[in-house]
């Protein structure tokens, strides 16, 4: 007969292992993510989301305004955002990090990347290679010069830019849109030979999809280097105290541009950004080992098993 002593220890034994494992309280199962509505950070955030789900979180994410992304991080309404571009976010990030009411994570998720004018290459190979040509074409550009969302810093760049004249702009128009609605100004003009002006970064999959070549002498306006770039990975004041597990998870994602544009190529395609992340998740598991190194799941169980059967493997 087993007494009541001994069930009483091995219950207490069990609850204390219980409990040694359960390394975050509940309040950190359901991460919170920013999204702009760029297709790199759709990519970026639903391999995350993946990851996560693997380990057993529920994550979930909202779409916003770059200004309303910072705030809300800012408010603790959301806990994690991808995609701080460095210098091109610089101003909207500037009063947070000065005033310290976030968190920026101290190493890159992504190195490599670049963000600038581009032009398509029929433009390029006619003479249209640097910021002090636009205005020389300004007939065949129409004045204009096709940004992306409202809000978005390389819009307020360019409005700067075009108010104060800079490369004699004084007379340009910037066009402000979505990035899907830039890309399809971009296609439209591509199939008939139209010049454009626009906005370009990498990784995207417009590198890949258009012959495009990027602007030089823009580096007041997007940094040396054809707006050379890193991107960052920030949260929510205290985040990473109170839910060290997602934190470790959140340190350890490095992208790459080859990476991203992969991802990105079926996303731009409107197919789901989950299930194109889960896909390439399943055919890279050698990215799963950097990504969970320390990680566990939600209740203390190690994270690369549970990822593993989570996808499939």
């Amino acid at each position: 007969m087993v007494k009541p002593l001994y069930r009483f220890g091995c219950a207490f034994a069990a609850l204390l292992s219980f409990a040694v494992q359960a390394q975050e309280p509940y309040t950190c199962n359901a991460p919170r993510f920013a999204k702009i509505g760029w297709a790199d950070l759709e990519s970026t955030t639903a391999l995350a989301k993946n990851v996560l789900a693997g380990l057993g979180y529920k994550p979930t994410d909202t779409t916003l305004s770059i200004p309303l992304a910072w705030a809300g991080l800012k408010r603790k309404d959301i806990d994690i955002y991808l995609g701080d571009w460095v210098p091109s976010q610089d101003s909207n990030a500037r009063p947070y990090l000065e005033s310290k009411s976030v968190t920026r994570l101290p190493t890159p998720n992504l190195t490599g990347a670049k963000f600038t004018l581009a032009v398509p290459d029929y433009a390029y190979e006619a003479g249209l290679r640097n910021f002090d040509d636009i205005a020389k074409f300004k007939d065949k550009l129409g004045g204009r010069i096709y940004g992306i969302e409202p809000g978005d810093d390389a819009n307020v760049s360019i409005q700067r830019m075009i108010q104060a004249n800079e490369h004699h702009l004084g007379d340009f128009k910037l066009v402000e849109s979505s990035e899907a609605g830039m890309l399809v100004t971009l296609d439209r003009a591509v199939a008939r030979k139209e010049w454009i002006v626009f906005l370009g970064w990498e990784p995207h999959p417009m590198n890949l999809n258009y012959k495009i070549q990027y602007l030089s002498g823009g580096d007041h306006q997007f940094g040396p280097n054809y707006g050379a770039a890193e991107v960052y990975t920030v949260v929510a004041n205290g985040y990473q105290e109170r839910c060290p597990n997602v934190a470790k998870l959140l340190a350890n994602l490095k992208f790459t541009p080859v990476i991203e544009d992969t991802v990105m190529a079926r996303i731009v395609k409107k197919e789901d950004p989950m299930i194109v992340a889960k896909d390439w998740l399943k055919d890279h598991p050698e990215a799963l080992t950097q990504w969970l190194a320390g990680v566990t799941t939600f209740d203390g169980k190690p994270g690369l098993p549970a990822v593993q059967t989570y996808l499939g493997h």
